[in-house]
């Protein structure tokens, strides 16, 4: 099935209409069958018919609305209603925990960070602090009261921003410190395994 546009002429001018029309076979040869007549539509109710016809093909079979991508449907918006809220950001944060499983440190975190009876787990909190930490570097006071309630991380670690408070925060470096020559061979022993690299010493800057 498709859109046919057809004009008719009469005295007092000329006007535009559309029909919804398919093609089908007779001992003639293919004709073309008027499904419906839709007057006269602009853009958006014609993208939106092709749409629901689509839709009614139920064969799977070719026709003229076939696509790779889904048939776009335009709709009429008044900007000076419209206005935007709760603005977070998502690309960073989503970047970064990107690079944590690359680095497997959440799986370290996981590992070396036994549960005990807290709520949050002290793996998720320090996951916390080294995004924040490396996105715009601050204070754990901040970072509760502040940046964490302003990105996606509570989508991204499944954490409610209320959950987030600068006590967890410092007592996630409490629980973590034990942990640092450990976290540090496990550092160094990925940056060798993902660059191919091979030494004796690294030195690194941690300010």
């Amino acid at each position: 099935m498709y859109l046919r546009r057809c004009r008719q002429h009469t005295e007092s001018g000329t006007y535009s209409y559309w029909k919804l029309v398919e093609s089908v076979r007779t001992e003639r040869g293919p004709r073309q069958h008027v499904v419906a007549y839709l007057g006269d539509m602009d853009q958006a109710d014609r993208l939106g018919m092709r749409q629901a016809a689509s839709w009614a093909t139920s064969d799977h079979s070719p026709t003229f609305f076939t696509d790779s991508a889904p048939i776009p449907r335009f709709v009429q918006i008044d900007t000076s209603e419209v206005r935007v809220e709760n603005v977070r950001s998502f690309g960073g944060p989503f970047l970064a925990m990107q690079l944590i499983d690359k680095l497997g440190l959440r799986g370290f975190l996981g590992d070396v960070m036994v549960p005990g009876r807290e709520e949050i787990g002290w793996d998720v909190m320090s996951l916390v602090l080294v995004v924040l930490r490396r996105l715009e570097p601050s204070s754990e006071l901040r970072i509760a009261e502040h940046l964490f309630e302003r990105t996606a991380l509570d989508a991204l670690l499944g954490i409610e921003p209320s959950k987030v408070n600068d006590d967890r925060l410092y007592r996630a470096l409490d629980k973590l410190l034990p942990h640092k020559d450990a976290l540090q061979k496990h550092l160094k022993n990925r940056l060798g395994e993902l660059f191919k690299l091979e030494y004796d010493l690294l030195l690194y800057d941690v300010t």
